[in-house]
């Protein structure tokens, strides 16, 4: 086991390791939609790339996930072929949000072994990702359109 400084650092030289093979601007945040981000995440089990819908209005929550729902059999077909859909998915905090996620096991971001493996699948998962949110950006921002 790693002491929690030791843990910060290789978290931290992970990220930068990452930024620097990767050098370009992610979505993320930027999808001028409030509490509807895309995530990278990892830990000593897995890596995960994520859609994250945390609006505090639990009905904007359900038609934005509606939204993509709606068009599932694309990004499935299309981009994501693995994606898991949770319309109620709780964080360790208690928080009720939907979530549509990708997910790689087997790898730790304590191995700097898997980090190339790691790296790749992000970069491939969030380029399909967002290649289909920008596709549908539209469609998914406008709640005036039902699903």
């Amino acid at each position: 086991m790693f002491s929690k400084e030791e843990a910060q650092r290789i978290k931290r030289e992970f990220w930068i390791t990452f930024a620097q093979e990767y050098p370009r601007k992610w979505l993320l945040h930027n999808t001028k939609i409030k509490d509807f981000a895309f995530k990278f995440y990892c830990d000593n089990k897995k890596a995960q790339v994520l859609l994250d819908i945390e609006c505090k209005d639990d009905e904007k929550r359900k038609i934005y996930f509606e939204k993509i729902e709606s068009l599932k059999t694309i990004l499935l077909e299309e981009h994501l072929p693995e994606a898991i859909f949770e319309r109620e998915y709780y964080l360790e905090n208690g928080k009720l949000i939907s979530r549509i996620w990708v997910e790689l096991t087997g790898v730790s971001i304590n191995n700097k072994n898997s980090w190339p493996q790691i790296f790749d699948f992000f970069a491939n998962h969030m380029t399909q990702f967002e290649l289909f949110y920008y596709e549908y950006e539209d469609y998914i921002k406008d709640l005036e359109i039902n699903t």
